[in-house]
């Protein structure tokens, strides 16, 4: 960490207002859905072939390396095949094909669970089978963070949602405050901590009343509130922010563990409805859209039907970026589409900034929440400089944008990163960062 850094985050205007507020746009299922066959970098198996009839909540595919994870079938119809395409975070995969009936078959995808009966081991079991997998975008398999909590003392619900234009956790909180507290309640139980607490931004008065109601017959799950910067919802960033503490690599070295609000909600389905994750609210926002709003889509929705929905597109030329405009990534169309852990389309009016050269202001490290060096870094980049790469410690920044953001000559520093990080791991394979999930 440089001795150069200062506050490390930073208030960003959210635009929060052009999604959170408005009524959730119940899409119409499509005639035919495409089921992303990847979680994280791993590859997840076909349990079913073509010509099969799957019902909603047929389990369709798995992943079963080091971790497991099961896939649902979110329409009940035919499997017609599997597809190439590129996915949301711009990865190709195999994606099952399945024509929808429209008749909404629904078969149960586990057995009734009582919360309050099971041991831990059992609740694990449940929580494994059941597919639970981070919603806030990295699609992480659930149980895993909970298969050693020795040491843990407290349970961290992320409902801070920092990135700029998502409301999709907002909502989902505001609409099923019953189905976070029931998966909250399952959370602390595999944590073992004795308190928990939910973590929202302090401006969401309203959705903080609405859960302190909730959570009041709760005494071992509080409200708890944080300030309105970026990234705030980085694990690193909340754990010191409602702790106190730094940790080296995960944060249950710092007695947490962190998981996110949707997720939660997604459990809490699971335990009371007995329904895996087979739909998902999505915000739609930005200047190039239309109509900003929350839409509620079953999972292998195209992102083209969902723009449609909203309006269409405001001119030729946006950027529709998966994900928020800070760490999302910038798709070249809208042919890909929604998987488990999907939450957002931003789009933007396509505005190519005027940049000069550095001017060696330091603001890119100032605001580093990994407290890195943004700027040496791609300098060292341009120069291929692979062991200054590694003593700068670019697998340590997680993309947030923030060095993009702050720059003064209007330079793409987040993209040089990008760049760095991948030229340590062709020349190191060694070096090359973890790969998610």
């Amino acid at each position: 960490m440089s001795f150069l850094t200062g506050p490390m985050h930073m208030h960003l205007n959210g635009h929060k207002d052009l999604t959170d507020h408005t009524e959730v746009l119940k899409l119409a299922e499509p005639d035919v859905v495409r089921i992303p066959l990847i979680n994280g970098n791993a590859p997840c198996a076909p349990l079913v072939k073509t010509g099969d009839h799957v019902k909603v909540g047929t389990k369709i595919a798995e992943r079963n390396d080091h971790f497991y994870l099961p896939l649902f079938s979110p329409v009940s119809g035919t499997v017609t095949g599997i597809e190439k395409m590129i996915t949301a975070g711009l990865t190709p995969a195999d994606h099952l094909v399945i024509e929808n009936d429209h008749k909404d078959e629904t078969e149960r995808s586990f057995a009734p669970f009582d919360l309050e009966k099971a041991d831990w081991q059992q609740l694990l079991d449940f929580v494994k089978n059941a597919g639970m997998l981070g919603c806030g975008g990295a699609g992480f398999p659930t149980y895993v963070k909970y298969m050693k909590p020795d040491g843990v003392s407290l349970l961290i619900i992320n409902a801070v949602e920092c990135e700029p234009f998502i409301t999709s956790d907002y909502r989902m909180c505001y609409t099923y405050p019953d189905l976070l507290k029931t998966g909250a309640k399952a959370m602390l139980k595999l944590s073992t901590a004795e308190k928990g607490c939910i973590a929202i931004k302090e401006d969401k008065k309203d959705l903080i009343e609405v859960l302190k109601k909730e959570f009041a017959d709760t005494p071992e799950i509080e409200i708890r509130t944080v300030p309105d910067l970026y990234p705030m919802g980085w694990e690193r960033t909340l754990v010191y922010q409602l702790t106190g503490k730094r940790y080296s690599k995960f944060p249950f070295e710092a007695g947490c563990i962190v998981n996110n609000a949707t997720t939660a909600i997604s459990l809490g389905n699971a335990i009371t409805n007995g329904m895996p994750i087979t739909r998902k609210i999505v915000t739609v926002s930005g200047d190039g859209v239309a109509k900003p709003q929350n839409v509620e889509v079953v999972v292998g929705t195209s992102a083209h039907d969902i723009i449609e929905a909203c309006g269409g597109y405001t001119g030729e030329d946006v950027l529709l970026i998966a994900g928020g405009p800070m760490m999302g990534k910038t798709n070249t169309g809208d042919k890909f589409v929604i998987g488990p852990a999907s939450n957002a389309l931003t789009v933007m009016v396509n505005r190519e900034p005027y940049s000069v050269k550095c001017l060696r202001c330091g603001r890119c490290t100032e605001v580093c929440p990994a407290g890195l060096q943004p700027v040496r870094i791609n300098m060292s980049e341009k120069i291929h400089d692979v062991d200054a790469l590694d003593r700068l410690a670019v697998n340590e920044c997680i993309e947030c944008g923030l060095c993009t953001y702050v720059c003064p000559s209007y330079l793409n520093v987040t993209e040089g990163i990008r760049k760095a990080k991948k030229y340590l791991a062709l020349a190191h394979p060694a070096k090359a960062p973890a790969k998610k999930g």
